[in-house]
Order: C-alpha cells, then structure tokens, then sequence
C-alpha cells in the first residue's frame, strides 16, 4: 500500500486518500463468465452422484471461507469460525424440526443468530489483536462445542440431530443432489460477487486498509474496529448461512461436525488459494474440500498431506495460488 493519507502536507495541501488494493486477476468482467462455466460443470457429470456431492460440499466451502477472507483483510484470523457455522446449522435445525419453520426462514434465522453472537462476541475481543485475538477465538470455538455436547434434547448432544428435512424453496423439494447442487452453486456465485463488489467500494478499501496499515488508517480518519467489527458481522453471517445449507444438505448436524478442525481446514484453504484475493477461497475450496473425500479411508495420510501442502505454499507461495497469476504476469513484464 502506499504511504498515502488525508493528512495535511507541510505545504497545506493534502495528500492522496488511500489507493485501493488492487483486484488480482484484472478486470473481473472477464472472470465472472468464467466462474458461471465452472459452477455449470457438475451438472454434466450429473451421471456419478460422488462427484455432484464434492461439487456441493466445494459451493458451501466456497461461501464458509469467503467470510473467513473478509475477516482476514482487517488483519484478523478468526479461529472460531467453525463455531459460527455451527450456530447457523444448529439455529436453523431447530427452526425446521421444533418450529417447523420455512427453508428460507429457518436459513435466515441461522444467520442472524451468528450474527448477532459475533457482534456480542465481537465487543470484547475485537479490541485485541495478534496472537490474543487467536487465543480468545480458539477458546470461544470449543467452549461452543462443549455447550452442544452439553445441549440435551435441544442440541441432540454427542449424538446430535438427525432426519433434517430437506431444502424446500417455492415449493419445491431440493431433495436430490443434483437440485440443491444448484442452490449451493447459485449461493457460492452471489457470495463471491458481493465481495467482488465490497471490494470496488470505499467501505472495501477501508477494510484493506485496515489490514495492511492499522495506523495509517486511523491517521486517515478510518474506524479501525468500525471495519473490523463490520468484517467479524458479515463474515459470521456467511459462516451461519454455510453452516445453515450444510445441515439441510446432509440431514445431520453434531458437535463434531463444527470442531476446531474445520476451522483449521478452511484456515489452510485460505491461505493455499490467496488471503488478499477473492479467487482465494474458491481456489483454496476446489482443491483442499476432495482431498478428505479421496482419503477418507486413511485420517492419517490426510493430516500429514495438510500439513505438508501448508508448509510449501507458505515457503514458495506466501501469496498462495492467486499469487502464481501474478508472478507470471511480473515475468512477462520483466521480459519486454
């Protein structure tokens, strides 16, 4: 970022307001198509179920880590943000089984109960910062999954809550892989497009702002927890709302399912697809979310695969895939 503010030069004339970061990939009219092409792939491989399966799972971790980015971009990393999925799926379950409340309703009921825990949550501990705000996060995730485990009849405890009735939108019964696979796909699409379009505004800018110079930032006039509580809101409620579609895919929700490692997975999916780029998560979701599947036989081979993917993106690629596009365009600048 340049070292550019509002502030008064000695001269009196003020200085550049903060630039942008800027989008990688160009121009993102030209990606747009692109991510419609590839969200209508699964539909024709309609013939293997296995394969629409991880085409949904990769959609729902598409939208999970889009609101783990967003909190990443203000200089946080949020370590409970398994719990906050977890809040919508279970929200949204108890809406639908005891309530008997709509789909969309019940959705919208898991995400303002995120919501509204990450701005209570998000009081107290948004005031600190590095490895303190980690800490606090990764306490608050297991503390959450302690109190399902603890939930009796509410929660299903250990055993969680099962049969979960389908997605229902207008009457329709998104009861096959396939027919949700376009719900999740449309919902991972408009995510991206939302952050795309966060990003192009000054309320974006203010948050990569944030991110890359906390100081400069506030010297500037921008609110450093006013963005960064604006970021821990809205990237909770797209946790909930991941969460919330999850459950309704699977018919099961347990505590096990929101623990700490999938707060680590989508952590590790971030930062091998990109932390400072919207391709980031989608990248990050397409490549670690089959992996589990492929070697679910073997727990071990996986954790040690994890590991050693995480240890070489971060050695020769700090800035993930989204970073190889870049290098080879600084190449190509470099040999002209």
């Amino acid at each position: 970022m340049d070292n550019a503010s509002t502030m008064q030069h000695p001269s009196g004339a003020k200085a550049p307001a903060l630039a942008p970061a800027a989008t990688p990939g160009g121009a993102w009219k030209a990606w747009i198509p692109a991510l419609l092409v590839l969200f209508a792939i699964p539909p024709l491989l309609a013939g293997n179920p296995f394969y629409v399966h991880l085409a949904v799972l990769i959609c729902i971790n598409i939208i999970f880590v889009n609101g783990l980015s967003l909190i990443s971009r203000t200089g946080q990393l949020s370590f409970c943000h398994a719990a906050f999925m977890g809040m919508g799926a279970f929200a949204s379950v108890i809406c639908s089984t005891r309530l008997h409340t709509p789909f969309a309703v019940s959705v919208l009921a898991g995400m303002g109960t995120a919501t509204l825990v990450a701005w209570l949550l998000g009081a107290v501990i948004l005031r600190l910062q590095g490895v303190y705000f980690v800490l606090v996060t990764f306490c608050f995730g297991e503390l959450f999954r302690l109190v399902l485990l603890e939930g009796g009849d509410l929660t299903g405890g250990a055993n969680g809550i099962a049969n979960i009735p389908p997605a229902s939108l207008f009457g329709v019964a998104l009861d096959s892989k396939l027919s949700f696979y376009v719900l999740a796909a449309a919902c991972a699409f408009a995510s991206t497009v939302l952050l795309v379009a966060l990003f192009k505004t000054p309320r974006g800018h203010s948050l990569d702002a944030v991110g890359d110079n906390p100081e400069l930032a506030e010297a500037s006039g921008i609110g450093i927890q006013g963005s960064q509580m604006f970021a821990f809101l809205l990237g909770s409620a797209m946790a909930g709302f991941a969460g919330a579609l999850l459950a309704h895919y699977l018919g099961f929700v347990s505590p096990e399912s929101f623990s700490q490692h999938v707060s680590v997975a989508a952590i590790i999916m971030l930062v091998i697809g990109g932390r400072a780029s919207v391709l980031g998560p989608i990248l990050g979701a397409l490549i670690m979310t089959p992996l589990p599947e492929l070697f679910r036989s073997a727990i071990e081979t996986q954790n040690i695969l994890y590991g050693i993917t995480l240890i070489l993106v971060l050695k020769f690629l700090p800035m993930g895939l989204v970073g190889i596009a870049a290098r080879l365009r600084g190449s190509k600048g470099g040999a002209r």
